[in-house]
């Protein structure tokens, strides 16, 4: 494998399985409840309200479907970069930018497709999932700043 290509797919694997991973526990934060309760939430998008009847495999599930989720995302940004290098430049802001862009897909696209029971948000949880996906669009830009093409140092 040419170092091109494996820098790509480190930035992808690094910034998706970080991010997701520290989503998981801002998640469990903001909720105030046990990973293994957010997991079975995420396995729900697949499952339903069965999965929170669920144990250690339905969580499981919910960390695979996570991860899968963010290296997906994380790779529509690395390979974005790729071509557009200001993303590199102004990784801040575009990862502020991305992460926005996040939340709104996961929010109005994947969760109401999906078998999860759409979260009924207050102002005060609204910001913080805000927040937190923010914070996960800076991740991801974060290990895609050092790409190939990119100008970052």
């Amino acid at each position: 494998m040419n170092t091109s290509r494996a820098s790509v797919l480190y930035s992808i694997a690094c910034g998706g399985l970080v991010a997701g991973s520290v989503d998981i526990g801002v998640a469990a934060l903001i909720d105030r409840v046990d990973p293994m309760v957010i997991l079975r939430a995420i396995a729900s998008g697949l499952l339903g309200p069965a999965a929170f009847r669920g144990g250690v495999i339905v969580s499981l599930l919910g960390l695979v479907l996570q991860w899968v989720m963010s290296l997906l995302i994380a790779a529509i940004f690395v390979m974005a970069a790729r071509r557009m290098t200001w993303l590199h430049e102004l990784w801040i802001g575009a990862g502020l930018a991305y992460g926005a862009a996040v939340f709104l897909v996961m929010e109005f696209v994947v969760v109401p497709l999906s078998a999860a029971a759409i979260p009924h948000f207050t102002l005060v949880s609204l910001l913080e999932n805000v927040l937190a996906m923010l914070l996960f669009g800076l991740i991801v830009a974060f290990f895609a700043r050092r790409s190939p093409g990119s100008t970052a140092h």
